[in-house]
């Protein structure tokens, strides 16, 4: 139980969200709009979502023909997010794979994909920065990172008094990164008015858009071996020394 009086440990758990998602669809059945937003003029690649929820967010990126691994702790979401990838022919649903997994201790391969997506994946403070640093870490050098978290909502719209490290900033969020090795873009938006609110009054998101930079390429320099020799008085020019090799040509000529 939470200061706010809100019991949030049974939220991550597998029984909760086997039984929030054994019902009807609890979402709009559309990819999230800062998704779209973000990753629609990427090349496709390999592609992580996190928190896959009901499948639509994998849906489009296998669509557009991105190879995906959609990720949740519910195997009761992932079997209706399988169906509805199938749905959508062989070739869509050859491009997707799906894995259980506990957001909690969440371990992704490094360097391992293109785009790496979590879209309003709420978690107590700490486990939340590690959570990101772990996502960051599976993203390859040149991919993209995207994160996406609730603004908590304003009083009176009925939502529970969450924990407030449950709501990082966008500054918190964006601390998690090395700007060293990222281009980060990381603020707190409007939603898109093409994109519906919930009930819970949830208006704004914060949102983290990262590109990792690659890796530099090491530029080949050709070293000019030490030569000996004199300076000839007589030629007025330096003279190597015998069977020496300067500017890869061959002494004496």
């Amino acid at each position: 139980m939470s200061d706010s009086g809100v019991d949030v440990s049974r939220m991550f758990s597998q029984e909760f969200w086997d039984d929030r998602y054994s019902g009807a669809p609890i979402f709009s059945g559309n990819p999230n709009p800062w998704l779209v937003h973000h990753a629609g003029d990427l090349t496709p690649g390999t592609a992580l979502d996190v928190g896959s929820g009901e499948g639509a967010d994998v849906l489009w990126l296998a669509s557009r023909g991105w190879h995906v691994t959609g990720a949740d702790i519910s195997p009761v979401a992932l079997a209706r997010s399988a169906r509805l990838v199938e749905r959508a022919g062989p070739q869509v649903a050859a491009r997707v794979t799906w894995q259980q997994a506990d957001m909690l201790d969440f371990d992704a391969p490094d360097d391992s994909f293109d785009l790496v997506s979590a879209q309003f994946m709420h978690l107590p403070g700490l486990a939340l920065k590690v959570l990101h640093r772990r996502l960051a870490a599976a993203v390859k050098p040149g991919g993209t990172l995207l994160l996406v978290l609730h603004v908590p909502p304003e009083p009176g719209t009925g939502n529970p008094a969450f924990p407030a490290d449950m709501f990082p900033a966008a500054d918190q969020m964006a601390s998690v990164l090395d700007p060293a090795r990222w281009t980060i873009d990381a603020g707190t938006h409007q939603r898109p008015a093409n994109a519906a609110t919930n009930a819970a009054g949830h208006t704004h998101d914060v949102v983290l858009h990262a590109v990792r930079r690659p890796v530099p390429r090491h530029t080949a320099t050709t070293r000019r071996p030490a030569v000996s020799g004199y300076w000839s008085m007589t030629e007025a020019r330096w003279v190597p020394a015998r069977d020496e090799v300067v500017a890869g040509r061959w002494w004496p000529q």
